[in-house]
């Protein structure tokens, strides 16, 4: 027996950007994998979004213009935008565990099942948004097997104010004012944004509304061309309502339906910080390091709170030259989660290396590239009481890809990629619903990472005005974690041995002049367990 999924995504969007110059599509860029290059001339897929796109698309919030105007399938996790939902290439419910988010190098993954919060990041100050699919694992490692996004800030000039109303009591508000000197960029930001809720009140007079404050401060010092410091610290404060599941008939009837005594609150307030620095030893060879730190605290409105803390290095030298690139970095995460009744930690250390080699004396439209990771993953389970529980797994990633420019306007490319994903704590834990409202939560035990072979064959095709990005994709796919229920009286979370996805991906944006810009984006997906033995003995094949 065969279980199958198919998803897939058609988008366009057609937008008037009055008073703009032309957007050019033939010089975007890409440092995905450490090397600022042309998205052309990578041996891995990607999907590259600059402010002008973001400016013209009239998108008020990261979460609106992601779920919009990209690829990606976005959702609001039962009505939370300040943490959405991210699906790429078929991961379903489980897809922002398998996409590793990035702002600036700062790593936004949770140790638990709590997708990342990216209402920390006001949509104006985003230079450049970047999607790397079916790779990016040797650079940003546990967590990268459906690829990476990587988000990217600039430094604010001069004084702006905007605001934008909607039905619904929709509300977004922004200030944002920088000053950019020969030693000196200094920036900050206030953003707002709200709505009312889109359900019907409750019995008790409420609705459930959405509500998000974002305060950003960026610092960057130039003591000379070679050396450079930055900062950069961001504070959040969400307030989200969350409305109780419906039956078919109640979504039909109605979906705006939320009828019942009162809406679940959630308040999730974050506060980040980075701090780093780099350095050019010569015109080949440079130092970069940074540090970089995140408290968040979650508190429901039936009381349940919990707080995490997580922290993180990153080192690396590169070095580069016409012909060979190559950098290779240490890093480290070390993630905590303090319950009511346990602590629960998740940490990280890898090593890894990537290369790029253009044998020139062959062909100078060949590029080669070559990178490898490892990676040792800690677990610690610290109960109120009872017995204390540790394991660890040490993991692996590889990435090997060619291009070839076949003309000016036009490239291929392949890469074969090897990914993996450590669970998060929360998948240690199994719940039984069997006496709800009481919910008996119980220590599951540590499961298998997942691992993932990926195969990538694509073609670019981009001039001044149009750009073309087609790429097939086979994922093979071992111990893929899921969550297996168990009839609605609650489940645990599980390995399918063998299970696999593959499709397309069609990207196609024109310019046809100051005013007007078309793109049409398209996904097939398909995804198949292959091979399973489920919790009764069942084998799945």
């Amino acid at each position: 027996m065969k279980k199958t999924i198919i998803a897939s995504l058609f988008a366009v969007a057609t937008t008037p950007i009055f008073g703009e110059e032309v957007i050019q599509l033939n010089n975007i860029t890409v440092k995905a994998n450490r090397f600022e290059r042309k998205d052309t001339e990578t041996t891995y897929a990607s999907e590259v979004h600059t402010s002008k796109q973001i400016k013209a698309s009239g998108a008020s919030t990261l979460f609106d213009y992601l779920a919009q105007q990209s690829s990606l399938n976005v959702g609001s996790n039962f009505g939370n935008t300040a943490a959405p939902t991210i699906n790429l290439r078929g991961y379903g419910q489980n897809g922002f565990q398998n996409v590793v988010i990035t702002i600036d190098g700062q790593r936004l993954n949770n140790i638990d099942l709590a997708p990342q919060t990216i209402s920390g990041i006001p949509l104006g100050n985003i230079d450049r948004i970047e999607i790397s699919k079916g790779s990016g694992s040797v650079v940003y490692g546990d967590g990268a097997t459906a690829g990476a996004i990587n988000i990217y800030t600039k430094s604010k000039t001069g004084f702006t104010v905007s605001t934008a109303y909607g039905n619904f009591g929709q509300k977004n508000h922004n200030i944002s004012a920088g000053i950019s000197e020969e030693l000196i960029d200094l920036s900050a930001n206030l953003s707002y944004d709200s709505n009312d809720g889109y359900s019907k009140s409750a019995l008790d007079g409420k609705r459930n509304p959405f509500n998000a404050q974002t305060q950003n401060v960026k610092l960057k010092i130039k003591p000379s061309k070679q050396w450079n410091l930055w900062a950069e610290g961001t504070s959040a404060r969400n307030k989200v309502g969350y409305t109780g599941p419906l039956s078919k008939s109640q979504f039909e009837d109605n979906p705006r339906d939320g009828l019942r005594n009162s809406y679940t609150k959630q308040d999730l307030d974050t506060n980040q910080w980075i701090v780093g620095t780099s350095y050019d030893i010569n015109e080949n060879l440079s130092l970069k390091a940074f540090h970089y730190r995140e408290d968040k605290t979650s508190l429901f409105s039936s009381g349940f709170q919990s707080k995490y803390d997580d922290e993180g290095n990153d080192f690396s030298l590169t070095y580069e030259n016409d012909q060979f690139s190559f950098v290779a970095g240490l890093q480290t995460f070390d993630g905590e989660r303090k319950g009511a009744d346990d602590v629960t930690s998740k940490d990280n250390r890898a090593f890894f290396f990537n290369s790029e080699y253009r044998p020139h004396q062959l062909d100078d439209a060949l590029r080669l590239s070559l990178g490898a990771r490892t990676e040792k993953v800690e677990y610690k389970y610290a109960p109120t009481s009872g017995n204390a529980l540790k394991d660890d797994e040490r993991l692996g990633a590889f990435d090997i890809g060619v291009n070839y420019q076949l003309s000016e306007s036009t490239s291929v490319f392949s890469n074969y990629n090897k990914s993996y994903q450590a669970p998060d704590i929360d998948r240690f834990f199994k719940q039984d619903f069997s006496a709800f409202p009481i919910v008996t939560t119980t220590f599951n035990g540590f499961i298998k990472p997942q691992n993932v072979h990926t195969i990538n064959v694509g073609i670019n095709h981009t001039t001044e005005k149009n750009r073309l990005k087609l790429t097939l994709f086979n994922a093979r796919l071992k111990d893929e974690i899921f969550f297996e229920g168990f009839g609605g009286l609650g489940g645990e979370n599980s390995n399918l041995d063998k299970s696999r996805k593959y499709g397309v991906e069609i990207y196609d944006a024109y310019t046809f002049n100051k005013q007007l810009n078309a793109s049409i984006n398209y996904n097939y997906v398909k995804s198949i367990v292959e091979n399973d033995i489920t919790t009764n003995g069942t084998l799945i094949k």
